[in-house]
C-alpha cells in the first residue's frame, strides 16, 4: 500500500511496525479508551500484533487504518482512515467504516478533522468509495462533532454488540453515513 497524504500539519501513511511506541502511548491511556469500550493495552507485544493485523487488512482488502504523523515533530499522533467491515454491524455487511483515534497530547488541535478530511478525500477521489459509515459512542460529543464537520450525517442509534470488547452489550452507539460536505 503506497498511500502518502500530506496536509498543512500532518503526514498520513500506512502503519509500520516502527509506529509501535506512539501507538502504545495512545492505546495504553485509559482516557483514550473511555469511549472505545475496551481495556487500555498493557504491553507492547499487543500493539505490534495490532499493527500486524492492520497490515494484513492492507493485503486482504486493499485498505486499513493509516498512521497520522505530526510534521513539526515527526511524532505518531494517531490513526485515521478506513477499515473494511465484513459485518454484520447494525444490519450492514461489507462496508467501509471510517474512524480515527489520537493520543491525548494531540487532542484539541483539530488533527482529527484535518486528517479525517484528507483521508476521506483520498478514499472518495482515488479509491472511489461511495458507501462510507462511521460509528461512535453516543456520549462522545467531540467525536460526533468531528464526523458531522466531515460530512457524515447521523442516521440512528443502535446497540453495538457484534464485536466483543468494543461496547458493553446493550449500550447505545451512534451510526453515521457519509453524505458529503454541505
Amino acid at each position: 500500500m503506497n498511500v502518502l497524504i500530506e496536509t498543512e500539519r500532518l503526514i498520513i501513511r500506512p502503519l509500520v511496525l516502527s509506529d509501535y511506541p506512539g501507538m502504545f502511548e495512545m492505546d495504553s491511556d485509559p482516557e483514550v479508551h473511555r469511549y472505545v469500550g475496551n481495556e487500555p493495552v498493557k504491553d507492547v507485544a499487543r500493539i505490534k500484533e495490532v499493527i500486524g493485523m492492520v497490515r494484513q487488512q492492507y493485503e486482504d482488502f486493499g485498505i486499513g487504518r493509516w498512521a497520522v504523523i505530526e510534521k513539526a515533530t515527526n511524532d505518531f499522533a494517531g490513526w485515521t482512515g478506513f477499515k473494511y467491515m465484513t459485518g454484520p454491524i447494525n444490519k450492514h455487511s461489507n462496508f467501509y467504516d471510517f474512524g480515527y483515534r489520537f493520543a491525548k497530547r494531540f487532542w484539541g488541535m483539530g488533527y482529527a478533522t484535518e486528517a479525517g478530511k484528507a483521508a476521506l478525500d483520498y478514499g472518495i477521489q482515488h479509491l472511489n468509495f461511495k458507501d462510507i459509515y462511521a460509528m461512535t459512542d453516543i456520549d462522545n460529543g467531540a467525536s460526533r462533532r468531528v464526523l458531522e464537520k466531515l460530512g457524515f450525517k447521523y442516521i440512528e442509534k443502535f446497540d453495538y454488540d457484534a464485536e466483543p470488547n468494543w461496547r458493553t452489550e446493550g449500550q447505545p452507539t451512534t451510526w453515521y453515513k457519509w453524505m458529503g460536505e454541505d
